[in-house]
């Protein structure tokens, strides 16, 4: 089994989904089958369990993703140690982020790197979906996130805080509105990820009014592209944070202030502590905390 083919099967067997498997590791889920079907050829067995609704792994898949994970692991480490000495480097950190590609994280990004060239940072767009298995996983070293956290996780320093504004289609009953209130969302329908952390999940869109109406989600969402899509299409509308307006720009969609949500903090998260993350947290502190 090649590589290649071990990363698809572990990946698969996280997502027990093709299509966010073929997304995370930049492939077409055609990639994934046909990877998937030759490892089963070669063992003689399934591996998943596949339906037009669910997709779990085998008792075969399961002694195989067992077997196979921390040898993966080990490889994959060993590789990337030996590419960051190639480069004068000896860590990478990897920091996957909520926030779009906001102009105001750059100031951060950069002064780690100036203050630390000996650590890689990479930089990834996090699904819209409940992050912390990624980092309970090993997939990546730190968030940028809101809160809460489980108490395995350690929230750290705040980045930003961003205002909230709802988005509708053009042609949406609040769409000349000059500003709506959380009361207004018991309306329409909302949608939000699957498996989410309800305290998490509940600090981005609340589940009740303040009047104690029910919050409808009413669509399970992973992919903020198709998100924006379905507001388009007057299917849903969504509770964004502010800083999205600098990311889409749509004609068909309009974006309204909400003037009794609280601010979304953007904080630094992370499960196991080391040398760089506690290194990023200093530069974040020190940066926040600047004039």
């Amino acid at each position: 089994m090649e590589l290649r083919d071990i990363e698809i099967f572990l990946t698969l067997a996280e997502e027990l989904h093709f299509g966010r498997t073929a997304e995370r590791l930049n492939v077409t889920p055609a990639r994934i089958t046909q990877a998937i079907k030759k490892q089963e050829r070669q063992i003689g067995a399934l591996l998943f369990e596949r339906t037009n609704r669910v997709v779990r792994l085998t008792a075969v898949g399961e002694q195989l993703r067992a077997d196979l994970r921390p040898h993966y692991r080990g490889l994959e480490q060993s590789v990337r140690r030996a590419k960051l000495a190639a480069r004068g480097q000896t860590t990478v950190l990897r920091v996957a982020l909520h926030p779009f590609n906001f102009e105001g994280l750059h100031q951060y990004w950069a002064e780690f790197r100036r203050r630390h060239p000996q650590c890689e940072l990479r930089l990834h767009r996090l699904a819209f979906t409940d992050p912390f298995n990624t980092l309970r996983n090993g997939q990546y070293d730190a968030l940028v996130t809101w809160g809460p956290v489980d108490d395995d996780l350690t929230m750290g320093p705040v980045l930003f805080r961003d205002s909230r504004v709802l988005a509708v289609s053009h042609d949406h009953p609040l769409a000349d509105r000059p500003e709506v209130s959380v009361e207004d969302f018991a309306d329409y329908l909302h949608a939000m990820p699957p498996k989410a952390p309800s305290g998490w999940e509940g600090t981005y869109l609340p589940f009740f009014t303040p009047s104690g109406r029910p919050i409808t989600r009413g669509r399970q969402i992973t992919n903020p592209d198709d998100l924006i899509d379905w507001v388009g299409n007057g299917d849903i509308v969504h509770a964004f944070p502010a800083h999205v307006l600098h990311h889409w720009a749509v004609t068909h969609v309009r974006w309204i202030p909400v003037t009794d949500m609280p601010p979304l903090p953007y904080a630094l998260v992370w499960r196991t502590e080391s040398e760089p993350i506690g290194a990023l947290a200093t530069v974040i502190s020190d940066l926040s905390d600047a004039p």
